[in-house]
């Protein structure tokens, strides 16, 4: 390698950023059509822009309730601002000079993107740390090669888990920093961060608090780091429950930073100041005081907040089996089709191998214990993978730091040959095979879903044309009422036309959820009682719209399979819309 190019190597900053505004360009370019159509694909995308445009229209900073779905209590949206900042910023930003419209367009495509960087430069930081000081900008450029996370980060999908993604790497590169104070505080200000965001994260902070930890049970030198993690995981996470936390989240709910999360993070970040102040000599008396932490913060946990035992969301059985049950992203890996299993599992499994051999090569160093961190997240992140398949995105970042220990030593192996072609097919086989770009290769040899069916492209054609402008803007063109719908498109109703709807798809919602379930699984009567009860003037259906199929599979003579093979009913007046509306509309009488 020359010296000029050793020299752009060292400038790994500059090279990160060259290659995400590349990135950038790419991503926008490729989502051009859906920013101008304003295509929010995911229901919380659609929320979350309901939950911004609500508090720069006056609502409260820490009022997160959204009025707009079961009105006119609404219900409250376990979220808090933190994620709301960068995209109302934008908004606000843009707005005076490009109007409200463009305005929202540029910041649902932009505000995505920055946590993308966040993620690149974690990377590439603690590639520099473990594997080579010029590895950065392969670490980086593995990021973009996880398609499975960049879905987190790509224009429109204004979501949080994009930040919390980036948080997850941030800690990552915490635990890889020789500086052991400032490799502490990284970690806790992470952690802390992407708990005011959301719980979804929350085992792998468990686990990367642990391994501060058990750094210093086994060397008594690593005190400053978990002191320094101590100090900033409580005192961020205090912070972050007092500038974000909404009112709903200050009751001892198990779903959010409430004071059951705070209160236990308080504990046991006190007790790791507490150690890190003993700090005895004796490797046997570290272990033993802190297994005797760890036993009364989970004493502390289990004893004080009995009603968060099970699952934080704390839904009742039979919203679980009704609703949350048929959540696809909430079932298990080995359910999904074979596609998926292998986008999921490609990367997290080259990243364990290159973690293992970052394992050997670091013995007797202190860089072994980072990686013994990072193939303990990266087992439990997969081991998550058989619990929900939405663990995906944190279990292929993970796998960032191994796979690209792996491939630097293969592509350095590749270019020391003396054979042009042996470099040139070597290097590029070596990265698509760490990247994981290789296994997209396989799949059009991997066996297929039966969704070819005239029935399943009924329903992929109204999953891509239910929620677009031009199909919604005949009934956005109606007077504002209160729309009967589906739960899964109650959060687009309310994001692009002037209605509000029922329920969205949030445990929180959970009464408003088994409204719609049983109107649309129940007799027709029962239906009217409950659209009535709730406000509601008109009733919308897109048929073959994936949430329909559940109650046309569940309830054969339900309301909703009645209405989809065309049965009338004397309090439904039908609604003219376009011919090649994919909605059907009726008046409540």
């Amino acid at each position: 390698m020359s010296a000029q190019a050793k020299s752009l190597l060292d400038r790994w900053r500059l090279l990160v950023l060259l290659l995400w505004l590349g990135a950038c360009v790419w991503l926008l370019w490729q989502r051009w059509g859906a920013i101008y159509w304003f295509s929010l694909g995911d229901t919380d995308d659609n929320m979350r822009i309901a939950q911004v445009r609500a508090w720069l229209d006056g609502q409260g900073w820490y009022d997160l309730r959204q009025y707009r779905l079961n009105p006119p209590l609404g219900f409250d949206i376990h979220w808090s601002r933190l994620v709301d900042l960068p995209i109302a910023g934008l908004i606000l930003l843009t707005r005076p000079f490009v109007g409200g419209k463009v305005a929202e367009q540029i910041a649902v495509a932009l505000a995505p993107l920055i946590p993308l960087l966040l993620a690149m430069l974690a990377a590439a930081f603690t590639a520099r740390r473990l594997i080579h000081p010029r590895a950065a900008i392969l670490a980086a450029a593995m990021v973009l090669c996880c398609q499975v996370a960049l879905d987190q980060f790509r224009p429109l999908r204004i979501d949080h888990h994009g930040w919390q993604l980036a948080f997850l790497m941030v800690t990552i590169a915490g635990l890889a920093d020789p500086k052991r104070v400032r490799g502490g505080v990284a970690v806790g200000i992470a952690s802390a961060l992407s708990l005011v965001i959301g719980l979804e994260l929350l085992p792998y902070i468990a686990v990367a608090g642990a391994s501060i930890a058990l750094r210093w049970i086994v060397h008594q030198e690593a005190r400053p780091r978990m002191m320094g993690y101590a100090v900033a995981f409580g005192t961020a996470t205090a912070l972050g429950f007092g500038l974000f936390a909404s009112y709903a989240n200050r009751a001892p709910l198990c779903d959010a930073l409430t004071p059951v999360w705070l209160s236990t993070i308080l504990v046991a970040s006190a007790a790791l100041m507490i150690l890190a102040q003993l700090n005895p000599a004796r490797r046997e008396a570290r272990l033993v005081l802190a297994a005797v932490a760890g036993a009364i913060v989970a004493g502390f946990f289990w004893l004080t907040w009995p009603q968060c035992h099970g699952r934080p969301e704390n839904v009742s059985p039979e919203l679980y089996r009704l609703w949350l049950s048929n959540v696809r992203e909430a079932k298990p890996i080995y359910v999904q089709n074979a596609d998926t299993i292998v986008a999921n599992l490609a990367v997290p499994a080259i990243g364990m191998i290159g973690a293992l051999w970052g394992i050997w090569r670091a013995r007797g160093q202190e860089a072994i214990y980072c990686w013994l961190s990072i193939v303990v997240l990266s087992l439990f992140s997969v081991g998550m993978l058989f619990w929900q398949v939405r663990a995906g995105p944190a279990a292929q970042l993970i796998g960032v730091t191994g796979a690209a220990f792996l491939g630097w030593h293969l592509i350095g192996w590749f270019a020391r040959s003396q054979h042009m072609l042996v470099r040139v097919f070597g290097i590029t086989a070596a990265f698509l095979i760490v990247s994981g770009i290789a296994s997209y290769a396989a799949f059009p040899f991997l066996p297929k879903e039966k969704d070819d069916t005239p029935y399943w492209k009924k329903v992929k054609a109204a999953n891509r044309s239910c929620p677009t402008l031009p199909a919604l803007q005949p009934i956005a063109r109606l007077p504002k009422t209160v729309i009967f719908t589906f739960a899964d498109l109650g959060p687009r109703l309310i994001a692009v036309t002037h209605h509000d709807a029922i329920a969205g798809p949030y445990h929180r919602n959970g009464a408003a959820i088994l409204d719609i379930h049983h109107a649309f699984d129940g007799p027709p009567e029962q239906a009217r009682e409950i659209a009535k009860r709730h406000g509601a003037t008109l009733l919308l259906v897109c048929p073959y719209f994936a949430e329909s199929t559940v109650y046309k599979s569940r309830s054969p003579n339900g309301f909703y399979a009645r209405i989809e093979r065309g049965e009338t009913f004397p309090w439904l007046e039908p609604m003219p819309l376009p011919a090649k509306s994919p909605y059907k509309l009726w008046r409540i009488k």
